[in-house]
């Protein structure tokens, strides 16, 4: 069997600024890591190509430096990466990204299971493995907890829900949406470590793909207006008092003058 885990590389949070006068993101010329979310279906990626004698590839879009989160993949164990990397993807939106990694999955062919995290910590917006499923006619399962089985070209998963999981099943090939509760991610070992320096990475542009630059990166459906700083929080207030009938009585003074209450 042969998975292939989305992986996206993410930059450090701490160091995203936002320009408001600009009204653009500016992010860390440093390289990112691993989208955190994608941690977790690179472990079960990994633990099921070692249950069912598979094989595991990384698929990422992204720029060059994305080759450093491959590489961090493949020392944890999976086998393969590949880097779709092309100016023409560079701004695309969640639909233009799902429409480029479903012509990637479409070149490589033969694969089982395709896994992502549920969402990326830069965009959150949870679409594109919903979006990749769509575009290949695949059956989709987000917030997947558990793969219990995968048997007679069948999957059986754990979807996480508001009163506990469902247990559904569907067909494979198929792609699904990981959770955290899946897999608690492994560190790298010196020798994976040192594997991964040695393998080659492979590289797919637009061209190999085929397709062009329409409905992807700068030509997306969805265009960013404007981005701003979230409003600073006004400064906390103490209410104090003798004991706590006082604190409390000043408290309920102050929302009813604030017309709170």
């Amino acid at each position: 069997m042969n998975f292939v885990v989305l992986v996206k590389q993410t930059p450090d949070i701490s160091l995203v600024k936002i320009d408001d006068a600009a009204g653009k993101v500016l992010l860390a010329d440093a390289g990112g890591t691993i989208n955190p979310s994608d941690e977790y279906a690179v472990e079960e990626g990994i633990r099921l190509k070692e249950r069912f004698e598979g094989k595991t590839t990384i698929l990422t879009m992204g720029a060059e430096k994305s080759e450093s989160t491959i590489r961090a993949c493949l020392a944890l164990g999976a086998d393969e990466g590949i880097l779709l990397c092309d100016p023409l993807f560079e701004g695309s939106d969640s639909q233009a990204t799902a429409k480029i990694l479903a012509a990637a999955l479409k070149k490589i062919g033969d694969y089982t299971l395709v896994l992502s995290g549920k969402q990326s910590a830069d965009e959150e917006s949870s679409q594109t493995p919903a979006a990749v499923a769509a575009l290949l006619d695949l059956p989709g399962i987000g917030f997947v907890k558990k793969i219990e089985d995968i048997k007679d070209n069948t999957l059986v998963v754990h979807r996480t829900t508001e009163d506990g999981y469902d247990v559904l099943e569907a067909t494979l090939p198929a792609i699904i949406a990981c959770e955290k509760e899946i897999a608690d991610p492994r560190l790298p070992s010196l020798k994976g470590k040192m594997a991964a320096k040695k393998k080659t990475i492979t590289r797919w542009s637009a061209a190999d793909l085929g397709i062009d630059g329409a409905a992807i990166g700068g030509n997306s459906a969805t265009k960013r207006a404007k981005v701003s700083s979230p409003p600073q929080r006004k400064a906390g207030e103490f209410i104090e008092g003798e004991s706590p009938a006082e604190i409390a009585e000043n408290l309920y003074q102050k929302l009813k003058t604030d017309q709170v209450l």
